[in-house]
């Protein structure tokens, strides 16, 4: 298996318990202090990381664009967790992070119009059934 599938499904797994123990922290708060804690933590530990990951040398090779598509990057997950937040203070968590799993067809598209990844017959099957499993989840009985 390669190295990116392996770290993709430990993301998964991850991401998994994200929603779950997001939704337990938010008991008598808002979403928005909710995400502004769990943001601290996350600026901490990333910050943690990157000093025993990141090497000194790398620090050159950074540049104006690279900084712009991460900035770009990073207030695009802002938003996206402002609202997925808002989202889990209301709605269910099966629901709701499957709506947010969504993204994936969004970044497909992105990913072909943008870098001009090709989208064969197993990744239209695939995004046409997680819209699929989005419209039987979503829906209310």
């Amino acid at each position: 298996m390669e190295k990116w599938i392996l770290y993709a499904f430990v993301s998964m797994l991850f991401a998994g318990f994200t929603s779950v123990i997001a939704k337990m922290g938010l008991a008598g708060i808002t979403g928005e202090l909710g995400l502004t804690i769990r943001t601290l933590f996350v600026s901490l530990f990333v910050l943690g990381f990157a000093i025993f990951s990141v090497s000194d040398a790398e620090l050159p090779s950074l540049d104006r664009m690279n900084i712009l598509w991460l900035g770009l990057s990073g207030l695009t997950t802002t938003l996206s967790w402002i609202f997925y937040y808002k989202a889990l203070k209301l709605g269910d968590v099966a629901t709701v992070a499957l709506i947010d799993k969504g993204s994936v067809v969004i970044a497909i598209l992105l990913a072909w119009l943008l870098l001009k990844e090709s989208i064969t017959p197993r990744i239209v099957l695939g995004a046409a059934l997680i819209v699929a499993g989005l419209c039987v989840i979503a829906q209310k009985s």
